[in-house]
């Protein structure tokens, strides 16, 4: 999962294929000496979350699409769970710098762990953003300063609120004709398809009542009532979905 609410998460074991992920042996004896002591700490902090792991590639289709190639652009990632996809995202489209973001801490160190063992150079030190809170308390960010603003299962595992913050803070921050991406299970018109879908969105509302798989069609009217409108939905693996929205060019 992306965001931080009802992720499963296991801890990187010691020595994991980080060697060679991060590029451990080093140009200079003090730069082995350093990665000696810095690795348990790393090892320690990154979470690896499978499913990042399984939908990070096809996540990334998506986002190219969006983005001109090579044309520097900043991204927001909103709830960015482990980092994992920040990272990969960041690697593979060098022209983009990624500013990640979490709710929880264990999360942020995680991101910060990743950003550490990649050594990715356009990636920013993620910030402590609760999306239930008005996008003025989202770390100085600036209005219609990014490109793109990317939000992985977050919406059904977290309160209303926290989406509809996710749009308003949207409709502030992208710039005219940015667009919004979230990504996760969803109900079309009223249904949800196929039954494990169905089974998912149940255990979520057993968990908290206030969880479970959110409507295309409210989504659409947080949409028009934050000065955007929906553009595109894209079938993803495992009967995901990603939304795309575009702000308008005036709000």
């Amino acid at each position: 999962p992306g965001g931080s609410a009802g992720c499963r998460w296991s801890v990187l074991q010691p020595g994991e294929s980080l060697r060679r992920r991060v590029g451990a042996d080093g140009e200079t004896e003090t730069a082995r000496r350093l990665w000696r002591v810095w690795r348990p700490a790393l090892v320690r902090s990154m979470i690896v979350a499978p499913a990042a792991e399984r939908n990070k590639e096809p996540i990334l289709r998506v986002i190219r699409r969006q983005l001109k190639a090579a044309e520097p652009a900043l991204a927001l990632e909103l709830a960015s769970g482990s980092g994992q996809h920040t990272v990969h995202f960041a690697q593979a489209m060098p022209t983009v710098v990624w500013q990640p973001s979490e709710l929880e801490q264990r999360s942020l160190e995680s991101i910060s762990a990743y950003i550490a063992a990649t050594r990715v150079e356009n990636v920013k030190q993620p910030l402590n953003i609760d999306c239930a809170q008005s996008w003025e308390h989202w770390g100085g960010l600036q209005p219609n300063t990014f490109d793109l603003i990317l939000n992985i299962n977050m919406i059904h595992i977290s309160e209303m609120k926290c989406t509809k913050g996710l749009f308003k803070g949207a409709s502030q921050l992208l710039k005219p004709n940015a667009v919004l991406i979230t990504y996760g299970p969803y109900a079309i018109n009223g249904t949800i398809t196929p039954q494990s879908n169905v089974d998912f969105d149940l255990s979520l509302r057993q968990r908290n009542p206030s969880w479970g798989l959110r409507d295309v069609s409210i989504l659409q009217k947080l949409a028009e009532e934050n000065g955007m409108t929906f553009k595109q939905m894209v079938d993803m693996p495992a009967n995901n979905k990603c939304l795309i929205f575009q702000k308008r060019s005036s709000i």
